[in-house]
Parts: C-alpha cells; structure tokens; sequence
C-alpha cells in the first residue's frame, strides 16, 4: 500500500507538468491563430513598378510605408525591370493574376487602355487639370482618365567645358549652327578617341527619343492635327540631314556608352537624362561641364523629349477603393516630391504645383531640366506606338548608315506609318 502511494505522488508532478506544457501549447496556438485571422483582415493590395534599383526601391518603401500606416492597409510592392516587366503584365493579366495597381511608362498606356484591363478612373470623377498639360495625352483613351500622371523628366545638352575652351569656344552653344561649328572644332583639334558630338545609333527604345527632339527643334512632327503620318515633310529630312552632320564629328553608340565617354571627357556634348548627374558626381567629380537646352534649328525653339511615369488601376481589382485610394495618393503632388527628394534620378513631379518646386533651384543643373520641361513634347499616342517607333528608329539608322539618303529613309517611314495608322482601333 505504502509503495503505491508512493508512486502516485511521484506521477503527479509530471501530470502537471504535461497540463502546463498542452495550456502554454494551446494558448501559443490559439495566439497564433488569432494573429493570422488578424493580418488576414487587413485589406492588401499588390503594386508592381519599374524603381527596382536599391535607392528607388527604398525611397519608394517609405513612402508605401506611410501609406500602410494611415490606412491600416498591406500593399505588396513587387519590382519589375523594363526589360521584361511589359512581358509579365501581359501575362498577369491574361491568368487574371495582374497586380491592383500597376506603374507604366507613356508609350504603353493606349495599349492596356484599349485592351480593356485598366479601370475608367473618368467613372470615379478624376481629372487631370491638376497636372501639367503635356501629360495629359497619354493617360486619356476614348476621352476618359486610364492613369494618373506621376513623374515628369526631360533631356537636356551637357558640354564638356575645358574642350570648348581648347578650342576658343568660350560661350555656351545655344543654337544648332553654334553646336555644329563647336563640333567640327573639337573633332579637328583633339586626338583620336575625343569626339564632338555623342550621336545615338541603332540604340532600341532610345534612338527616337533623340531624332523625334530634332523633329520637334526643326518644326516638324511625325503626325498632324488630323492624326496623318507626315514624317518626311522638309523640315524632318533637314533634322535627321543636321543628326546625320553631327555624326560626321562625334561618334555614333548607344546611350550608356555616350554617357560613360562623356564622364571620362571624351566628348564635347551629348543630350542625356539627369541620371548623368549623380553618375559624373560619382565617377568623376572633377569634371568640367555645364548644361544647356538642346540646340533648335533653323531659328526654331528648342523641343525636347518629355518622359513621364504614370500609375494605372486594374479595372478587375478585388480592392478597387484602396487600390484607387493608393494611386492617388502616389500621385500627390506633394509625396511625389518627398521621393524625387530622395531619389534625386526620379525627375519631377507631374503635378503641376510641384513641378517647379524651390527645392530644384538648390540642387546644381537642375534648374536647365526645370526650364528644359517648359518646351518639351511626349510622343503621339497611339495603341501601336511601339511599332511606330520601331519604324523611326530604323529609318533614322539607315540614313546614319548611308544605306539611303535623309530623304528616302523618311519616305519610306512615311509609308510604313500610313498602313499603320490606316488601321488603327476606331
């Protein structure tokens, strides 16, 4: 009797050992449990853009970070790059798997608008006065609001100062004749491997974006009032005669490489985005330069590119308000400027009371891309544009080339041009 007692009390320990550890176990489960029921009624929603470097992506965090905050709202931030992020939208929203929002570049919005996948922000009564006019074009299809203009950036000329000095060039080249003149000296003067010009050759994506500024800078355009192609009118084949002259005394590559050759002061002038500030800070601060609007021709005014980012809602979103909520409130002006702050490569903000905000002022050159913006164009929109653009590309490479004349390689865009146009989406 006395060795049963025993061994009842010796087992009690151990069963209250046992129930403690199942309530700790069962308490940590149901804890578990209540965190995720929790998350899971946090409304979330996913946003894909094209910041996927370092310090966008972390400019940009903190922005959705805020964001998160005062909506008590998750949004997954899903990075793509722009050498295949077109690819996998396509493919998201053909297994209906597309994001909530989407970040998308101007030459691409007529071509989802059209494909019906971007929500009518026209429905929701948003407008678009409250951005700079330029950008309005491409965020509009059939009349009605398709994105929200973010971001607005332009080209501007750099020039290597200490080259124009070798040679007597001691003001800033303004017009297209100083330019060229300053060219041909420069090429003249200097040994092999320094140039006057930095010409963009058969560079995709690229290309048009300089022969379309020398359209514009010469009178020119590649389409009418009425939408008709009129890519070989005169003053086109003068612009791509005087891209082709430059040429002649610069070197011909893509823009990455013009950029580095300018870095390392190999070239006299080259036209680039701001992206060349920080990289010359970076690689070589003690370069001598400046920065001007790009040279008109012909006495005309000087036009440049205008790029612009824009912010697009999926019209199948599960989340529409805060998916709404959420491209509004990236398109304020105001958070705008906080990431351009901070990532100083963004540009400026589309939003027009901040466009022009006192801040550029303090930051050196950044005042000739602000008065730069004040006449600069954003291509036609059109649900083909790629095409479009494939064509002017190849038109410009084959009279760089000397494969034909100025002439024959705009007649021949403009024929291409009027079989596209001929069928475009009513």
């Amino acid at each position: 009797m006395m060795d049963m007692m025993t061994t009842m009390l010796r087992l009690v320990p151990r069963v209250v050992l046992s129930m403690a550890v199942l309530s700790i176990f069962l308490f940590s489960f149901c804890s578990r449990k209540g965190e995720e029921t929790k998350q899971q009624d946090v409304p979330t929603i996913t946003f894909w853009h094209f910041r996927s470097e370092p310090s966008q992506r972390a400019a940009l965090d903190k922005l959705i970070a805020r964001f998160e905050q005062e909506n008590n709202c998750k949004v997954h931030s899903v990075p793509l790059s722009w050498g295949n992020g077109k690819t996998k939208l396509f493919a998201a929203f053909n297994s209906n798997t597309a994001p909530d929002v989407l970040h998308l570049g101007a030459d691409w919005i007529a071509q989802f608008s059209a494909g019906g996948v971007l929500r009518n922000l026209s429905n929701d009564g948003i407008k678009l006065d409250r951005f700079v006019p330029f950008v309005a074009p491409p965020a509009l299809f059939k009349g009605s609001v398709y994105a929200l203009p973010w971001i607005v950036d332009t080209r501007v000329m750099f020039y290597n100062k200490d080259l124009l000095k070798n040679v007597g060039v001691t003001k800033t080249p303004m017009t297209f004749t100083d330019v060229m003149n300053a060219c041909e000296k420069i090429r003249e003067a200097s040994s092999d491997g320094v140039y006057g010009f930095g010409v963009n050759g058969a560079d995709e994506h690229r290309l048009y974006k300089k022969i379309l500024s020398f359209f514009w800078s010469s009178g020119g355009d590649v389409f009418d009032a009425s939408g008709k192609p009129i890519i070989n009118s005169a003053e086109n084949i003068k612009a791509l005669e005087a891209y082709i002259a430059l040429a002649r005394c610069g070197f011909v590559e893509t823009q990455r490489q013009l950029d580095n050759m300018f870095i390392q002061g190999k070239l006299g002038f080259v036209v680039t985005g701001s992206w060349l500030l920080d990289q010359i800070k970076r690689d070589n601060a003690k370069l001598n330069y400046g920065t001007a609007l790009v040279p008109g021709l012909a006495g005309k005014q000087s036009v440049s590119f205008a790029g612009a980012d824009y912010v697009a809602v999926n019209a199948k979103s599960s989340n529409a308000e805060l998916a709404k909520k959420f491209a509004l409130f990236m398109t304020n002006g105001k958070n705008t400027l906080e990431f351009c702050k901070a990532f100083s490569e963004a540009g400026f903000p589309a939003d027009k009371k901040f466009v022009n905000d006192e801040y550029f002022a303090t930051v050196p050159h950044r005042d000739t891309f602000s008065q730069q913006l004040l006449s600069s164009k954003m291509p036609p929109v059109h649900p083909q544009w790629l095409d479009i653009e494939h064509i002017i590309e190849e038109a410009t490479v084959e009279a760089l080339l000397g494969k034909k004349t100025a002439q024959q390689a705009l007649d021949d865009a403009q024929w291409q041009l009027t079989g596209i146009v001929s069928k475009r989406p009513t």
